[in-house]
């Protein structure tokens, strides 16, 4: 945020945005070797990765394409997975080093077990086609083609394939034979429908081309293996960087999302230069007139503006003490509220808890003057004594009891379920049951009564258990002199079985009503 007065031009920006590529472009990494140090320098004019690969135009800088080729902020897809596809993406301008290498992350992915035709690395004197016949660029070309070949034309089950083929612009390459008899070297590698992206590093070093391999099978960026080494290799001093793909009968979506090339240089003969002479000076001048623009701008503000003095612009930030403090104090301030909150919430279940145990004490002086004397208390200490505090282990033996009333109460229900589920299975069964089908004379009643007596039989019994229980479970808390449940709010065994009966007696005489009813109806059919 500038002050009235002070302005910042797009033309500056723009200085200082070529001059951080311009330093990123020169930074070199010294990295050692068999043969004494090497000299790599990261060459940004002749790579591309993601993110924001290609513009919003659909261009990729430094680079230019054709053909079936697409390029997205992720990746180029070279070839898509149609049939009798090609595509190309060359650099657009020569090398300006001798020796390089070339790192490639790519994904060649298809549906079938047998791809085609597909991909190739380019090093070469002058730009190929983006139609052509060898793998989508052109044939007779001047330089180096290394190609990751996926489909078997000469059927000797030696496919996919990486293969590195020299041309000094006079032969034709053999597609019969894959290349077989203008083999420089190659190796048998698979990367097809790998799990994660497969790699190539390609380096040519003094006149030594070596190529390593990531077979996708893990995410370790240097799990490379040795493909092959050739020696003596000659290529053009300046040329070319290329990727090309073609698919024929059977297609293969041929992808490619990183291509970073690195120039090598021979120890003591790399001359550190900031920049090509003319460019140089003009960063340097454009950076100068901008920061005495930027000086005479401040002058102005001040003289314009004498009142306010330099703490003025200061008192608009915090230093690191003043910004310490402050976290601090709000930390104390934020754990303080804390501890309110829970010191209210704890005061509040004290109090509902008070509430809980007087009433708890007057329900059991209620009960003792019902039943006569009062109950013996025991005070905390262990003397005797008659307030009207109640116990621990009066409270203890009131909720065990009021457990097994939940319990009983639950069983209770499952075993209403029961019965109604068994008188529902009778009535269901009696259309298609041997002792309870629809005779001519009406229902065979005797065997019906046996059926609903052996239900009530096992009714009983499931009732008499519960009570049991009940009976077993209510003997100690009455030995420690709990609060029992008053008697006559209880449901008795017999009142319990007379209602099970009236509702089957109900369930039976309306089932017989409505078969009686279906029976007439069907007299008039």
């Amino acid at each position: 945020m500038f002050p009235k007065g002070l302005t910042c031009s797009g033309s500056a920006a723009s200085v200082l945005l070529i001059g951080l590529l311009v330093a990123l472009g020169t930074n070199l990494e010294r990295v050692s070797g068999d043969a004494g140090l090497v000299h790599r320098r990261f060459e940004y004019k002749y790579s591309f990765k993601p993110p924001y690969l290609a513009q919003k135009d659909g261009t990729v800088p430094f680079w230019e394409y054709g053909g079936h080729a697409i390029a997205s902020s992720e990746n180029v897809r070279i070839a898509p997975s149609l049939r009798s596809q090609k595509g190309a993406i060359w650099t657009k301008q020569k090398t300006n080093f001798d020796w390089w290498e070339v790192e490639i992350v790519f994904r060649v992915s298809g549906r079938g077990r047998i791809g085609a035709d597909g991909l190739a690395f380019w090093y070469t004197a002058e730009k190929g086609s983006y139609l052509g016949d060898v793998f989508g660029s052109s044939d007779q070309w001047v330089g180096l083609g290394i190609f990751f070949d996926s489909f078997d034309n000469d059927n000797k089950h030696n496919n996919p394939y990486i293969s590195a083929v020299l041309n000094d612009g006079t032969r034709q390459f053999d597609h019969q034979n894959d290349g077989s008899t203008q083999l420089l070297s190659g190796c048998l590698r698979d990367f097809r429908n790998k799990p994660f992206p497969t790699r190539a590093k390609i380096e040519y070093y003094n006149n030594i081309l070596t190529v390593l391999f990531h077979n996708g099978m893990t995410n370790n960026d240097q799990n490379y293996e040795m493909c092959f080494r050739a020696e003596n290799v000659v290529l053009p001093k300046t040329g070319y960087f290329g990727l090309s793909a073609a698919t024929g009968g059977l297609a293969d979506d041929h992808d490619v999302f990183h291509f970073l090339t690195t120039s090598l240089h021979i120890p003591g003969q790399f001359k550190e230069e900031p920049a090509p002479g003319e460019d140089a000076a003009k960063l340097t001048q454009e950076y100068q007139d901008y920061q005495k623009k930027l000086e005479l701008q401040k002058e102005e503000y001040r003289k314009e503006h004498p009142d306010e003095q330099k703490d003025d612009l200061d008192s608009l930030f915090e230093d690191f003490n003043e910004r310490e403090l402050r976290q601090i104090w709000e930390a104390q301030t934020n754990t303080f509220e804390q501890l309110r909150t829970l010191s209210s919430k704890l005061d509040e279940v004290i109090g509902r808890q008070e509430r809980t145990l007087g009433l708890l004490s007057v329900s059991a002086q209620a009960g003792g003057a019902a039943g006569g004397a009062p109950p013996p208390q025991i005070a905390v200490g262990g003397g005797a004594a008659g307030g009207s505090s109640i116990m621990r282990h009066e409270v203890d033996a009131l909720l065990q009891n009021q457990n097994v009333m939940v319990q009983t109460v639950r069983e209770i229900r499952s075993i209403i379920g029961e019965v109604h589920a068994r008188t529902d299975s009778i009535l269901s069964n009696q259309a298609r049951a041997p002792t309870a089908q629809v005779q001519a004379g009406g229902y065979d009643v005797q065997s019906l009564m046996n059926e609903m007596r052996d239900g009530m039989n096992q009714v009983r019994q499931g009732v008499a258990g519960v009570a049991q229980r009940l009976q077993t479970h209510g003997a100690v808390p009455q030995a420690q002199g709990s609060v029992q449940c008053p008697t006559q709010n209880c449901l008795s065994l017999t009142a319990f079985l007379v209602a099970t009966v009236v509702q089957l007696l109900v369930m039976l005489g309306y089932s017989m009503y409505r078969d009686s009813r279906e029976a007439q109806a069907k007299k008039f059919y």
